[in-house]
């Protein structure tokens, strides 16, 4: 799964976008959790706060499963106008 990350959530992951591996049937909770394990506590802040696109659409359940071939994009809150 390919996860892209926008703003301060880029900042502390350190990188625009990864690739990682996840069990079958793994929800966009478990790639959360994922995530906030393998960046540290600065990306796991910031992913309090953030919403994620799966594939270009708004997650409302992060116990929504994931596919091999899925892209979670992972967006911190915007500000401007």
């Amino acid at each position: 799964m390919t996860v892209r990350y926008f703003a301060a959530a880029k900042a502390a992951a350190g990188t625009a976008e990864e690739t990682v591996t996840l069990p079958p049937d793994a929800t966009v909770a478990d790639a959360v959790a994922l995530l906030r394990s393998a960046h540290g506590p600065e990306l796991g802040t910031v992913l309090d706060r953030c919403s994620f696109l799966l594939d270009e659409y708004a997650v409302r359940d992060r116990s929504t499963v994931l596919r091999d071939a899925s892209v979670l994009d992972v967006l911190p809150p915007f500000a401007g106008g």
